[in-house]
């Protein structure tokens, strides 16, 4: 049998999920239902899991 060639995977991007503010680490929110490994999505108006489809929106200020 012939070898499969591996895929070209994009990668997971995470370190864009962590902002540093001098010496403090913030992390983006993550989904109640799924757990910390899993970060919300921002939108316009609302936080959206795309794993389980948990949505909570944003408040108006």
């Amino acid at each position: 049998m012939a070898k499969k060639k591996p895929k070209n995977k994009k990668q997971s991007e995470v370190w864009k999920k962590y902002k540093v503010d001098g010496e403090k680490l913030t992390k983006s929110k993550y989904c109640q239902k799924c757990g910390p490994g899993y970060f919300l999505a921002s939108h316009s108006n609302r936080y959206v899991c795309g794993h389980c489809g948990y949505v909570e929106m944003k408040r108006k200020e």
